[in-house]
């Protein structure tokens, strides 16, 4: 983080925009980790009793507090106000308009009460883990990654954007899995996949996007690093039609494409390092040589 702490502190560093999407992406991510920590481990662990699944599931529960650690990691190294951060979900807007849309999936899976075997609470259980593997994971965390990333691309900030790639990786990851499951259950119980549910599932996905693009609108007031808000409607169209194809739903949106062609590269992560130029690294630790 050397090069990103003295960035910061330049005044000229960066400008006002640009810090404005450091801060506002640290207070959404901070919690919407911890968010989805507390689904896994409180809810949905209890109601997958595959083993594989549920040694995936601890897997995952691990990463998001890597995570959020990571972010912890960020916010402390650059010297930002904690308070301001962790309150970002209380008091901007566009982040608590995010939060309050998944809590009600949350508060279905952790509550004790709930148990599964009748088609409504079925249906129930599905509808949240559509909800986390292809609104949250699969959307919401999509604006922030283009920002911090295209930061990176341009010699920003760099320090905090190859974190955000190797989260990047596992939210791919944590996704992917997450739309497996989905099929899975959804072979396994073909009767829950009603037109009706069908249709409920389209309407959740299109406010997941009017969500996202809010936020984008929040955080990019005026055009930065190349980057501009009405950008991201054609992107977070793109991504929400991916998603529903991936588990069986019509396309959502016409001819949308992908303006942010290299964030495919960025989720293929290849850590390829000059080895003369930097320290190389893996994701637990650099290696250390003895030469006794």
């Amino acid at each position: 983080m050397q090069r990103d702490i003295e960035l910061w502190k330049n005044p000229q560093g960066l400008t006002e925009d640009e810090r404005l999407i450091v801060k506002r992406n640290l207070g959404f991510f901070v919690t919407a980790d911890s968010l989805a920590a507390n689904n896994i481990v409180l809810g949905t662990y209890r109601h997958i009793t595959a083993p594989e699944c549920r040694q995936y599931l601890l897997r995952q529960a691990f990463e998001e507090a890597i995570h959020t650690h990571a972010y912890q990691y960020i916010v402390e190294s650059l010297g930002l106000n904690e308070a301001e951060i962790f309150n970002a979900y209380h008091e901007i807007k566009s982040i608590r308009d995010k939060d309050e849309f998944l809590i009600p999936f949350i508060e279905v899976l952790t509550d004790p009460a709930f148990k599964t075997g009748t088609m409504d609470a079925d249906q129930q259980l599905l509808k949240s883990l559509i909800v986390f593997s292809c609104i949250m994971e699969g959307l919401f965390f999509y604006v922030g990654f283009v920002q911090i990333l295209a930061m990176g691309r341009q010699n920003k900030m760099t320090g905090a954007s190859e974190q955000y790639q190797y989260i990047l990786r596992d939210e791919s990851m944590h996704c992917n899995f997450g739309i497996d499951l989905v099929n899975t259950v959804k072979m396994e119980n073909p009767h829950l996949w009603t037109p009706e549910f069908r249709e409920e599932i389209r309407v959740l996905m299109k406010k997941g996007v009017d969500l996202e693009y809010a936020y984008a609108e929040d955080t990019m007031p005026r055009g930065v690093l190349g980057l501009n808000a009405p950008m991201f409607k054609e992107y977070l169209r793109f991504i929400a039609n991916r998603r529903c194809q991936q588990i069986g739903i019509d396309p959502l949106f016409d001819k949308a494409d992908n303006p942010f062609p290299w964030m495919a590269e960025m989720i293929d992560l290849k850590k390829e390092k000059n080895f003369f130029e930097t320290r190389v690294i893996e994701y637990q630790t650099g290696g250390a040589l003895s030469w006794d």
